[in-house]
Formats: C-alpha cells, sequence, structure tokens
C-alpha cells in the first residue's frame, strides 16, 4: 500500500470526529420548532402639526446682485413668519446654492457654441414647523405675499406622538399574537413559549390625500386630512 493511501483512512476519520463534536450532531441536540408571525399596528388621528418648505430664488445679471435681492426678500419672509408667531427654533436654512445662468443652446448654428454665462441665480430655502394648524392656511398666503416664489410640500404629524405609538405597539402585538395562533391551529399544531418579540419599521404614514388648494381671497385653504402612526412587530414561539 502507498503512503498516500495510509494517508487517506486517516483524513476521513479525523473528519468524521470533527462532524461528531459539532452541535448539529452532538448527543441530545434538538433543532428548535418555531412559528414566527409579524403583526401591525396603526392609528389614525388629526393632525396637530405641519412642516412646510419656503424660500425665495432670484436672479441677476451678477452674482452680488442676485445675492442682494434674494437677501432683501428673505428679510420679508422671516419678519412675516415672526408676524404669524413662528419663533425662531421653528425655522431652519434647509438649502441655500448660487449657480450661473447660462445662454439658451442654438441648434441651427453649425460652429461650436461655448458656454456663456449670462446671469446668476440664488435660492435660499427654510423649512418651517407651524404647531397651529388653524394659523397654517394663513401663513402660507403671507409668505406668498412677501416674496416667498417657492413653496415645497406640506407633510403633517404629531408634536407628542408617543401616546399613538404606544396604541399602536398593543395593536400589533394583539396582530402577531392572533396570527400565531391562527397559524398554529391550521398546521394543527400547539403555541409553546415566547422565544422572543421585536419591534421594526413603523413611523409615520402618510396621510390622506393632503392638498394646497388653489389661493381664496384671502387665505390658502389646506386638506390636513388624517396621519398614521404605525408600528411592526415580530413575534416568535416554540413549538410544544
Amino acid at each position: 500500500m502507498t503512503r498516500m493511501a495510509h494517508i487517506l483512512p486517516v483524513v476521513s476519520l479525523a473528519a468524521l470526529c470533527m462532524l461528531g463534536s459539532s452541535p448539529a450532531f452532538a448527543a441530545g441536540n434538538v433543532v428548535q420548532r418555531m412559528v414566527v408571525a409579524t403583526g401591525e399596528g396603526r392609528i389614525s388621528a388629526a393632525p396637530d402639526q405641519a412642516q412646510v418648505s419656503a424660500g425665495v430664488t432670484s436672479q441677476a445679471v451678477t452674482a452680488a446682485a442676485a445675492l442682494n435681492a434674494n437677501n432683501d426678500a428673505m428679510q420679508c419672509v422671516f419678519a412675516t413668519l415672526k408676524a404669524a408667531g413662528i419663533p425662531d427654533a421653528k425655522i431652519q436654512t434647509s438649502n441655500f446654492s448660487v449657480s450661473p445662468q447660462y445662454a439658451p443652446f442654438v441648434p441651427d448654428r453649425p460652429e461650436p457654441q461655448p458656454q456663456r454665462i449670462i446671469g446668476y441665480q440664488v435660492s435660499n430655502q427654510v423649512t418651517v414647523i407651524v404647531d397651529d394648524l388653524r394659523n397654517l392656511g394663513t401663513t402660507l398666503d403671507a409668505l406668498v405675499r412677501s416674496g416667498a416664489n417657492q413653496l415645497g410640500g406640506i407633510s403633517f404629524g404629531f408634536r407628542e406622538p408617543k401616546p399613538l405609538e404606544e396604541r399602536a405597539r398593543v395593536e400589533a402585538v394583539r396582530d402577531a399574537v392572533a396570527k400565531a395562533r391562527t397559524m398554529a391551529e391550521a398546521a394543527g399544531i400547539t403555541l409553546g413559549p415566547v422565544l422572543s418579540i421585536q419591534e421594526s419599521g413603523g413611523g409615520y404614514q402618510p396621510p390622506h390625500p393632503m392638498m394646497m388648494m388653489a389661493a381664496q381671497a384671502r387665505e390658502v385653504t389646506i386638506a390636513a386630512g388624517e396621519s398614521n402612526v404605525s408600528v411592526s412587530v415580530t413575534i416568535t414561539y416554540g413549538i410544544q
């Protein structure tokens, strides 16, 4: 018998010894049988807070002139927000940019057309949190009248979301328990102890279709609808 023939049985024996010592082959090791169910909880309520993006875009031949015009307009915007009762802590700059404006491309000209700067654009946007929705429409109307020519999306939420989250969490657990019991009954098995409970995902859901209607004579009309707070819970049961 060659030397290689002596080595192969030794290697095979070592491999069997390693498998025998692994947890999967250890004496008394039993694979845990489990039932995993995920429950969803969602609470809907009328929002009491809104977040609005507003700002000013200004254009001029020079960057300095565009910046000066933008600063003057934004001063009016800030004064309007202050008059509407919005505190400084609820106003935050979200975007500021200065960009060159180029001459339009002429497709019929055969010769190369180098880019030519004809002016500059300055954009300054702020994110505003409005805690009193009764004043939201009036505030938006005042912003437009004060010189704000950019109004972004409006999102609604809650100043104190924790109580709603707690209610959604209870619903999620109940939903997961009901699903686990239904699966166990359909499969003909008996649920054992709870092995783990884990919360995942959740948060705010977009409200029902919200819109900013056309400006009325004195005020912008806003439909806040309802906002949702959702929680997802996963429960793992052992099987008896």
